[in-house]
């Protein structure tokens, strides 16, 4: 396989800017964002080497080199025009100290400190877990507790991130399905294991991928990330402490006349073909209050309780009788005013959809507005939401939208276009034409009609569209081929990777995935990330070749694949993993020990990007995606980098 084009030369590190490029969209000097630090990380390459590296700052200066220390002793200085990635050979089996220092004109400023643990592994960091007893739910079944979704922010204001981790139990159910489940779990940790506290949602929240979407950010801006998620009467907080009516049980006990089999009507065939299964609507929750609960990072105090909004109410209202509709939720991060974030918590989209913004100011949360498409004129909106979102400011304002599946919400809480194409499982949203500012959307859809669309972002236009009449469950998007211009895409239906004209570019492409992707190596192309491999797309033979297997772990969520978060967490701008052991007694939090020569500011500084971690948790996973164009097509200057052809 050739390399990727050549040429690419670093000329220069200065602040954003581009040449045929898009422009900040936001006006980073009025931007309520976190207070970064410098994110050293150490992992063992090997048994004689150490890759170590942190990131670089947008308030870093372009002459920015960096001083490294290996307990206290100077090992090297990192010129500027070079990753902020150093190989150190080191054979000690006790724990070392790296620290890296900033200096300017000569001059060296505080930096950040990382601490390998003795006889460390290689290539990760192990995260031991407390994991939850098992469980036995009112039918006399037993059940156990898996690792599931993660999240990262920095609770206690020190520039690092904690992982927010949720418990998922093995009797956990889709919305579809009948039965009883146990807890859902939260428990945060810091990267060393040390566990900060843990939340009990109770017996009144379901287990499942539509229940619980946790928002984990620094809604305030006092350094220091809050946990906002839907509780009910009987959740525990942090402190131990009980929300509401601690003996309140709404758990319906189930009608084992009934007819079974989802929704479908007693005479649909289908009806029957959940013979043996729970008796029908037992487990469910189709009663009782709901809230929705501010939690503080750092302890799990509940420092806030409110109603949920909307409230149920008449479960028809939803689509169905069950709450397979009325209980979709979703959630989001959104700069609705382009200065602070909002949280936005989301409830149904198969029917009816809504969406409830609100402000945290540290001790109360205030309405920002509410989006109902049962309202009269909204509803072009009902029925196009997707099992994810994503934000970003799409029409250039200064503040952000929501791109809520088929349709998208401006930030004043009014719809702002519907495409009519309905449900999908999969979206993806970035700069996709290098050439243009512009955002685009490649989404998959459930229709049996509409198969895969690309979209213009701010205005809906569809720019190419792919009809099929099959359930198209997965789509993708990623640049992953030098030889073709822009961001690739390509769905279970899309007949082969298309380029951003529409046009295949390859038909059949062996070991090709759908499920994430991740920047991982030290070029510009994206990697791609299914279940505990990562491989590496050769667009000279048309496969993929697997070049990382994380040996010992598992992914989440069935035939999704995904691992607990992916994103940039620690180190330099390219992209971590953070997976559960097969035991299910350890996160680890694999890093790359791959050189890079690129130097960019890390993605973190950018609002769709973070946004787009931060919402990675909701329902079914989708990667993070940046509000820019990154990839071997980039010209001019380029955050904090300038490049030549």
């Amino acid at each position: 396989m050739k390399t990727q084009r050549k040429g690419l030369l670093l000329l220069a590190l200065c602040s954003i800017a581009s040449m045929g490029l898009a422009q900040p969209r936001y006006d980073f000097t009025r931007l309520q964002q976190e207070k970064l630090g410098r994110g050293v990380v150490a992992v063992r390459q090997n048994p004689n080497q150490v890759a170590v590296s942190w990131r670089y700052l947008s308030s870093d200066p372009m002459q920015t080199t960096f001083n490294l220390y290996r307990n206290g002793t100077k090992i090297a200085s990192v010129p500027a025009g070079t990753g902020t990635f150093y190989t150190d050979t080191y054979t000690g089996t006790q724990p070392a100290e790296y620290t890296v220092r900033p200096v300017v004109d000569g001059k060296e400023s505080e930096g950040g400190t990382y601490t390998l643990p003795a006889h460390a592994p290689s290539g990760y960091i192990d995260i031991p877990l407390d994991k939850p007893a098992d469980g036995t739910t009112p039918a006399g079944d037993t059940y156990s507790y898996t690792p599931n979704d993660a999240s990262i922010g920095d609770v206690d204001g020190d520039g690092n991130y904690e992982i927010i981790l949720k418990w998922d139990p093995s009797n956990a159910h889709d919305n579809a399905h009948d039965g009883y489940t146990g807890n859902v779990y939260f428990d945060c940790y810091r990267l060393t294991g040390e566990k900060l506290w843990r939340i009990d949602l109770g017996r009144n929240i379901r287990a499942g991928a539509h229940y619980t979407q946790f928002m984990v950010f620094d809604l305030d801006g006092d350094g220091r990330a809050e946990v906002v998620m839907k509780t009910s009467d009987g959740t525990v907080d942090g402190k131990g402490k009980v929300i509401g009516n601690a003996n309140a049980d709404y758990r319906e006990k189930g009608d084992p006349n009934a007819p079974r089999g989802g929704d479908f009507s007693p005479n649909d065939p289908r009806s029957k073909m959940n013979a043996g299964a729970p008796p029908r609507n037992q487990g469910r929750i189709l009663t009782g209050n709901e809230y929705l609960t501010v939690f503080n990072g750092l302890t799990g105090e509940a420092m806030q309780t409110i109603d949920y909004i909307p409230p149920r109410g008449d479960l028809q209202d939803w689509g169905d009788t069950r709450a397979n509709r009325s209980d979709r939720f979703l959630a989001c991060i959104a700069y609705l005013d382009g200065i602070h974030p909002s949280v936005v918590m989301c409830r149904g989209y198969y029917t009816r959809a809504t969406l409830a913004a609100f402000d945290w100011n540290g001790k109360e949360l205030t309405p920002h507005w509410f989006f109902d498409s049962y309202q009269p004129e909204w509803e072009a909106y009902s029925g196009q939401g997707n099992h994810n979102l994503r934000v970003a400011d799409v029409d250039g304002d200064g503040c952000d939208e929501i791109i809520y599946g088929s349709c998208t919400i401006d930030h004043d809480g009014k719809g702002l276009y519907s495409t009519g194409m309905g449900h999908g499982d999969a979206l993806h949203l970035t700069q996709f034409d290098p050439s243009k500012p512009d955002l685009q959307v490649w989404a998959c859809h459930e229709n049996h009609k509409d198969g895969s669309s690309f979209r213009d972002a701010r205005t809906g236009k569809v720019l190419f569209q792919v009809p099929d009449k099959s359930d198209v469950g997965r789509c993708m998007a990623a640049d992953i081929d030098p030889t073709n211009y822009g961001v690739e895409m390509w769905s279970l239906a899309s007949q082969g990777i298309r380029n951003i004209k529409g046009e295949i570019v390859a038909n059949e492409v062996e070991g090709l995935s759908y499920n994430m992707a991740v920047w991982w190596d030290g070029d510009l192309l994206r990697e791609l990330l299914d279940k505990n491999r990562i491989s590496k797309y050769d667009w000279e033979n048309k496969r993929c070749d697997v070049i990382a297997t994380f040996e010992g772990c598992d992914s989440n969520n069935g035939t999704k694949s995904v691992p607990a978060l992916q994103g940039d967490i620690t180190g330099d701008w390219r992209e971590e993993v953070l997976l559960r052991t097969n035991d299910n007694r350890s996160l680890r939090l694999y890093v790359t020990t791959i050189p890079t020569v690129y130097r960019f500011h890390t993605f973190l500084e950018d609002p769709a990007y973070r946004i787009s971690m931060a919402t990675e948790n909701v329902a079914y996973n989708q990667p993070t995606q940046p509000g820019f164009y990154i990839g071997p097509d980039l010209k001019g200057t380029f955050r904090g980098y300038t490049f030549n052809e």
